[in-house]
């Protein structure tokens, strides 16, 4: 049965498509095969993740959206990201979003039919045969973000800790909630080190009524490999990766 991950954020930068990316790398690594598709249309960037550039990208989710091909013709096989690392059966395919300015705008000014997403998620997972489809959302609150919400088994909710993200967070886990999401985690990302990470997930527990996958510091490394790769197949060894396989595992329970 496949199980579908949204991970959201109500602000920008908070590291979305990052922990997207090495979380749904992490979980294709124990064998399985994962879609991950880039619904923050107005603002793409998880491909680079993958060493993806726009010469490559011959088809995108906006082709999709705007008809001119089936979804899984715009589904890239990025399994060399696992750098030979993968189990027996371990995939992991992407669907991006175009890069191209008139495509933007198009979205900008005309928007998309939300129920053909949600009918490219379903055939993804048929035609893929996917074990688990990640969902990088666009920031903030829109009709997409709700269809992702609402068709999730595992809401992830991606924050900073700064006040802004504790208020934009409120709103969204209220809606999630009122959405009736099966299973939904936080995670508080960027943390600095001089900050008691205990006391900071107690107090996030305690103002959302909701689990804390993990609180993740600000690593120098990371921002060193500034998105070029996915820091969990580079840095299989390090502190930050060994927490992010144990949110996998969370969401993958």
């Amino acid at each position: 049965m496949v199980k579908v991950v949204s991970v959201h954020s109500f602000r920008g930068g908070t590291g979305k498509s990052n922990s997207t990316a090495n979380l749904a790398a992490t979980v294709a690594q124990q064998g399985y095969r994962v879609g991950i598709v880039d619904t923050d249309i107005q603002s793409p960037g998880i491909h680079v993740l993958f060493g993806f550039d726009e010469s490559q990208m011959n088809l995108s989710l906006n082709d999709y959206l705007w008809g001119r091909c089936s979804v899984e013709d715009a589904a890239y096989d990025v399994t060399h990201a696992l750098q030979g690392s993968g189990a027996s059966g371990s995939a992991i395919y992407l669907i991006p979003s175009s890069l191209k300015a008139g495509e933007i705008a198009r979205v900008l000014r005309e928007g998309y039919d939300v129920g053909l997403l949600n009918d490219g998620f379903q055939e993804l997972i048929q035609q893929l045969n996917l074990d688990y489809l990640f969902i990088d959302t666009h920031p903030g609150l829109n009709e997409e973000t709700l269809l992702s919400i609402t068709i999730s088994d595992v809401l992830l909710l991606i924050m900073r800790p700064d006040r802004q993200d504790f208020q934009g967070t409120a709103v969204t886990v209220d809606i999630a909630r009122r959405l009736e999401v099966p299973k939904m985690l936080l995670m508080v990302n960027k943390a600095l080190s001089s900050f008691d990470f205990d006391s900071l997930k107690a107090e996030v527990e305690s103002t959302y009524g909701a689990p804390v996958a993990a609180v993740l510091p600000l690593t120098e490394e990371m921002i060193q490999l500034g998105s070029s790769d996915i820091f969990c197949m580079r840095f299989p060894d390090h502190p930050l990766s060994k927490t992010i396989a144990g949110v996998a595992a969370l969401l993958m329970d």
